[in-house]
């Protein structure tokens, strides 16, 4: 799996610990960011679809 980095201000990676660990949702945070980006990438292409902009899967 490739690895990027990102730079986050410190608040919102001090939001995103507290999500994470043995009382969090997430196990580490590649997980709770691999998450978020999938959340964020399926409501995008729902708006997408909502205002017909997606291409056809046979078209792509």
């Amino acid at each position: 799996m490739p690895k990027i980095s990102v730079e986050i201000p410190q608040e919102l990676l001090d939001d995103l610990d507290e999500h994470v660990g043995d009382d969090g949702k997430f196990v580490n945070r590649s997980d709770a960011v691999r998450a978020s980006i999938r959340k964020t990438l399926d409501l995008l292409d729902d708006i997408d679809a909502r205002h017909g902009r997606l291409e056809d899967d046979e078209s792509a």
